[in-house]
């Protein structure tokens, strides 16, 4: 990565530039040494909106002093001295030369206004990238006691951010995003698998909850044959056919689901335990983290990308929301029903189901197999 100088550096100039916009912030900077009563021309941006603490010490010195007189500006250097020294208490690495470079760099003053939209553009990308990095840690935090809450609000303050930029640059038609948004990547998880099967065995078992069940979809499952199987469960309800291991079988027979030894479906619909919907929202609320995650990748990959423009990363920012929005709404739905509201606790037969989940769960589904 290339390297970005520090505040105590010397020789700033000689430094290879990060990135373009280091070009740009020096040009900004010599035209506000040169000509300070061009300050008044700048807005968007602040001392935080630079890339070095050098050049945002240097931006806040020019502002915290009163612009000189032009005509005295041009034959003495004591407003550029005042300058110095006042950036220095925060950069020391500072001195006369460097402003001397950025008033030589600067290729012309009165294009003031459009240096500072530039790094305003700029800014609002490592903003946007920022925002984008706290919600996928956010979303990989098992630490946290409401981590489905806490992601959803880290969506949130994403979501802000994209519509300050919008505000800023207003998206316009045709400006989708050229960067690849990446795959999504589902890892092994044992434990999100083995929650998977007691659902689809305590569905099978207990199959008159499945229709209010509709907040849940295939796509929602770590494993593509879990999905599969839920699907097959959610058919033979909506047909009305009776539910039970060997239906599911048969349904998932045409649909292409076996393996070579259809006894290990049947071994793995065996067992129930405690309530669909309890391993339902279990399964929903890991959707919900993938579907942060894989946002925060998206959005991510805009920013990295050089060549996305502003109003590029409004429009795939909020492609990027919307579908986390679809999945937050489900979740919503899941949980929003209260416990007198959930779906029956009977087996279609009239025989009383089992009890409330146990917390060796996993071990269950493992024994079940």
């Amino acid at each position: 990565m290339p390297h970005i100088p520090g505040p105590d550096e010397d020789g700033l100039d000689a430094i290879p530039p990060p990135q373009a916009v280091f070009h740009v912030e020096q040009a900004l900077l010599g035209a506000l040494l040169l000509e300070p009563q061009r300050l008044r021309d700048v807005a968007g941006i602040g001392p935080e909106s630079f890339s070095t603490a050098a050049h945002a010490a240097l931006f806040t010195a020019i502002g915290s002093l009163p612009a000189p007189d032009p005509a005295e500006h041009a034959k003495s250097t004591q407003w550029l001295d005042a300058v110095l020294t006042a950036a220095r208490e925060h950069a020391r690495g500072l001195d006369a030369p460097y402003l001397h470079t950025l008033i030589q760099v600067c290729p012309w003053p009165r294009h003031t206004p459009a240096y500072a939209r530039m790094i305003e553009a700029e800014h609002c990308r490592r903003r946007l990238a920022a925002a984008a990095q706290r919600l996928m840690h956010t979303a990989l935090d098992p630490s946290l006691p409401q981590r489905v809450a806490t992601t959803l609000d880290a969506a949130d303050v994403l979501a802000t951010v994209v519509d300050d930029i919008a505000a800023r640059f207003p998206p316009h038609a045709g400006s989708l995003p050229r960067t690849p948004v990446p795959v999504p990547t589902t890892p092994r998880d044992e434990e999100a698998a083995d929650e998977e099967r007691l659902l689809l065995a305590t569905a099978t078992a207990y199959p008159s909850g499945i229709e209010q069940m509709r907040w849940l979809t295939p796509g929602d499952f770590t494993q593509p044959l879990h999905g599969g199987l839920w699907q097959c469960l959610t058919t033979l309800v909506r047909r009305g056919t009776p539910v039970d291991p060997v239906t599911v079988l048969w349904e998932a027979q045409h649909r292409g689901l076996l393996g070579t030894d259809p006894r290990e479906l049947l071994d793995l619909l065996a067992g129930p335990v405690g309530s669909p919907e309890h391993w339902g929202e279990r399964v929903l609320q890991r959707a919900v983290l993938a579907s942060a995650h894989h946002t925060g990748r998206g959005v991510e990959a805009f920013t990295q990308d050089p060549a996305t423009t502003p109003y590029q990363l409004v429009v795939g920012s909020r492609r990027a929301l919307a579908d986390l929005s679809a999945v937050r709404t489900r979740w919503q739905h899941a949980t929003s029903l209260s416990p007198a509201d959930r779906p029956g606790r009977v087996r279609s037969t009239g025989v009383p189901r089992a009890g409330p989940p146990r917390t060796t769960a996993p071990t269950a589904a493992r024994s079940s197999r």
